[in-house]
Formats: C-alpha cells, sequence, structure tokens
C-alpha cells in the first residue's frame, strides 16, 4: 500500500512534476491528481497501483510501509541509490 502522501514525497525525491510521473508509469494525469489528493492510501485499480509502484521502483524509489523497519520508523520513502546530480554543477 501506499499513501498520497509517500506519493508526493516519491515524486518530490525524483524531481519529477505530476505529468512526468503520469508518463513514467503510463497513467493518465488526472489519475495521478486524483492519488495524490486521496486521503491516506492510495485507492485505485489494482492495474494502475502496479504501474505506480513499479514505475517508482525503477526509478530507485524505496517505499517503506507502516511496521518495516527504517531508522526513523513509520511511513517514509527513500533512495535505494544516491540520484545522480546534474553535470555542471
Amino acid at each position: 500500500m501506499i499513501t498520497a502522501a509517500q506519493l508526493r514525497a516519491a515524486r518530490a525525491i525524483l524531481g519529477l512534476d505530476q505529468r512526468a510521473l503520469a508518463g513514467l508509469c503510463g497513467l493518465s494525469l488526472p489519475t495521478i491528481q486524483r492519488m495524490e489528493a486521496s486521503d491516506g492510501v492510495i485507492r485505485g485499480n489494482v492495474d494502475s497501483l502496479m504501474k505506480l509502484v513499479g514505475a517508482l521502483d525503477a526509478a530507485g524509489v524505496d517505499l517503506i510501509g507502516e511496521g518495516v523497519v527504517s531508522d526513523s520508523g513509520g511511513r517514509g520513502v527513500r533512495l535505494k541509490t544516491p540520484a545522480p546530480r546534474p553535470s555542471g554543477d
């Protein structure tokens, strides 16, 4: 399960806007907007949720579920590996 807050945080970590995330996971922009506007756990059809979670996973986001061991406890997101930094800094 993924919460709307986790989705917004994951998108922010990846530096994606809603349109880019929709393209990444093959969903429509209104679907992403509806998911992010949810209260608590995202509700949706299984196929859409699987596409979303799969795309986030492939992009390097580790979704931390309730009760899963993490240093800080609770739900959250974290990158599996550090995101590459843009060149030219």
